[in-house]
């Protein structure tokens, strides 16, 4: 257990003050443990993973940080359990080098297992909530540990059971289900059978997908690289909205034509990224330390890795209010905050 330890070298934005206390729990039973204990003291308990869908305040956590830090890895037939504080692209690789099709395009996404069920991470046409089976969990509100079936998750788009009650599930290991296939689920992302040469819905060989989508995503700043100072970001800092049939209508006259996707029920989802584009904030687009990616307008970076969370959240809200001005659309931030708020 340490005191007053740094928190911003704990996440990708390299933002975020001290932690009162600071403590790393590497088994299962342990992790349990020092959240259970801190319950009972009413100690504020904050979980960390990878660090890399965060944005903490500049004042820290008063409070006892916990760092996940489990291992373990067990395969049986095509399910794998993977424990929380396990890396989340090492195990899209060696799911990839065996054989297991399913997560193959959520390659280069950085952050650990546990906390894909809490955002079902997705990318490229796949999200976590089509594979995922069960997500054992430490109940804090009923102290005991449950094994859930993804039916009890609540997924859905970019959002889960757990996102909506951080206080009181902490995943312990998720465990999905994959296919014994050397090749990749149909492509369901338009860009990526482009770029691989094939049409929507067609499948390649697991690790030409894999590849491919690494390429895309290292062209977007969206794998860690400690030489691209576009990848200190949280990745995607706003999520796609999906608009009802009558918002969408409304935006049709404001941009005729503007880019779509079906998202079920007369809606459609927008991408984003063309809405903070076209309202005028362009790749490389900048406020004082912080600024929009060069390479992607949906990701806001700490370039340098000097600015604070304060002047992050100051160009989010630019950003922000700027689309909804122009497109009578309103952006929802996809970074969890801590301490802080958009």
């Amino acid at each position: 257990m340490e005191e007053g330890v740094r928190l911003a070298p704990y996440t990708t934005l390299r933002l975020g003050g001290n932690a009162r206390a600071f403590v790393t729990a590497d088994t299962e039973e342990r992790l349990v443990e020092l959240v259970s204990e801190a319950d009972r003291r009413g100690e504020p308990v904050l979980i960390l993973g990878g660090g890399s869908n965060l944005v903490l305040s500049d004042t820290g956590f008063d409070g006892l940080v916990v760092k996940v830090g489990t291992r373990g890895i067990v395969t049986y037939g095509g399910l794998v359990t993977a424990a929380a504080g396990e890396d989340w692209d090492p195990l899209v690789e060696r799911c990839v080098a065996e054989g297991l099709s399913g997560i193959e395009c959520l390659s280069g996404i950085p952050g650990l297992v546990g906390s894909t069920p809490i955002q079902n991470v997705g990318a490229y046409g796949q999200d976590v909530s089509q594979t995922i089976v069960a997500v054992r969990v430490f109940d804090r509100r009923r102290r005991e540990i449950l094994d859930l079936e993804a039916a009890e998750c609540g997924f859905a788009y970019r959002d889960s059971a757990f996102k909506g009650a951080l206080d009181r599930f902490v995943v312990l290991s998720v465990t999905y289900h994959l296919e014994s296939d050397e090749l990749s689920q149909p492509l369901a992302y338009a860009e990526l059978a482009r770029s691989l040469g094939v049409a929507p819905g067609e499948r390649v060989p697991l690790a030409r997908a894999r590849a491919r989508v690494l390429e895309l995503r290292r062209g977007k700043g969206m794998v860690l690289d400690p030489d691209d100072p576009d990848t200190v970001s949280a990745g995607s800092f706003f999520t796609n909205p999906i608009l009802g049939r009558a918002q969408a209508d409304e935006l049709e006259k404001l941009a005729p034509g503007y880019p779509r996707w079906p998202a079920g029920d007369d809606a459609v989802k927008v991408p984003a990224a063309w809405l903070i584009e076209n309202a005028g904030f362009h790749k490389g687009y900048a406020k004082g330390r912080v600024r929009v990616s060069t390479k992607h307008t949906l990701a806001l970076t700490n370039p340098t890795g000097e600015a604070t969370a304060d002047e992050l959240l100051e160009l989010a809200r630019e950003v922000r209010d700027g689309v909804k001005a122009k497109f009578g659309v309103t952006l929802v931030n996809e970074p969890v905050m801590i301490g802080v708020s958009l």
